[in-house]
C-alpha cells in the first residue's frame, strides 16, 4: 500500500483522479499545482477516507527548476511520486512560439528530474516513480514537435532514472486522447477521429488512466516501463 503520495500536476485531469483515488483509500496525498490558491482548493474538495489519510495543496512549478527543493522542504518522507504536470503546446515549425517551446521541456525534462532528485533520499526503498509522457512520441501531428520530442525524452528518462534510483522503480504512463478527460469531452470531431484510429473502436477513460498509473505504482516487479494506453493504434 502506497501510504504517502505526491502529485505533481494533481489539480485537475488524470492527476487529480489519481489522488482522489489513493485519499480513497486511507493514503496520506500531497498535490502539487503551480498555483498555490488552485492546489488548495482542488485538495479540499478531494474527500478522504473516513478515519484516515488526508489531503493537502502546495506549489510546485516545474518550468522553475531552482526553486523545486524549497518547495518539496516540507516532505518528510514519500512512498510515490506521480509527476503528472504538463503545459499544452501546439507549435508549428512556420511559426516556432520558442518560449513556449522552452517551458514545456524545461517542466517535463529538467522539472521532472529535479524533483526526483530531491526527493531520493526521501522515497521508500520499496517506492516507485511514476512519469507521464503522451501519445505524441508515437503519432506526432503538425505542431507537435516539441511535444513529440519532449515525450519522448520522457523515455529516456525512465531509461535512465530506473537505474540511478534503484530499487526505487520508475515507469511513465503514456494517455493519448482520454474520451472523458476535462480537455477532451465534448470535443466530437476529436474524438470521433481519435475512436477511429483504435483498434477497439473503444476511447479510453480517466478511469483506465487511473487503474494503469496504479498498476505501474505498485506492482513490484514494473520497473523500466513505458505503458502506452490507447485500445490499440490501427
Amino acid at each position: 500500500m502506497m501510504n504517502q503520495i505526491l502529485v505533481v500536476g494533481g489539480t485537475a485531469g488524470i492527476g487529480r483522479e489519481l489522488a482522489a483515488t489513493y485519499a480513497s483509500r486511507g493514503a496520506f496525498v500531497v498535490i502539487a499545482g503551480r498555483d498555490a490558491a488552485r492546489a488548495e482548493k482542488a485538495a479540499a474538495e478531494i474527500t478522504p477516507a473516513e478515519g484516515g489519510g488526508q489531503v493537502r495543496g502546495i506549489a510546485v512549478d516545474l518550468s522553475r527548476p531552482e526553486e523545486i527543493q524549497q518547495a518539496l522542504a516540507d516532505i518528510e518522507r514519500v512512498d510515490a511520486i506521480v509527476l503528472a504536470g504538463m503545459r499544452r503546446d501546439l507549435n508549428t515549425l512556420a511559426d516556432y512560439d520558442i518560449a513556449g517551446a522552452t517551458e514545456l521541456a524545461v517542466s517535463k525534462l529538467v522539472g521532472y528530474t529535479t524533483v526526483v532528485h530531491t526527493l531520493r533520499s526521501r522515497i521508500s526503498p520499496t517506492g516507485s516513480v511514476l512519469l507521464f509522457g503522451g501519445l505524441a512520441k508515437d503519432m506526432p501531428y503538425p505542431g507537435s514537435t516539441t511535444v513529440t520530442t519532449v515525450n519522448a525524452g520522457v523515455m529516456g528518462l525512465v531509461a535512465t532514472l530506473s537505474k540511478e534510483a534503484a530499487p526505487v522503480r520508475v515507469n511513465a504512463i503514456h494517455p493519448g486522447v482520454v474520451g472523458d478527460s476535462p480537455y477532451w469531452a465534448g470535443n466530437e470531431p476529436v474524438l470521433d477521429a481519435a475512436r477511429k484510429r483504435t483498434l477497439t473502436g473503444v476511447l479510453p477513460t480517466m478511469r483506465d488512466m487511473v487503474d494503469g498509473s496504479v498498476f505501474l505504482l505498485e506492482n513490484p516487479s514494473a520497473n523500466g516501463v513505458n505503458l502506452s494506453l490507447n485500445g490499440g493504434l490501427a
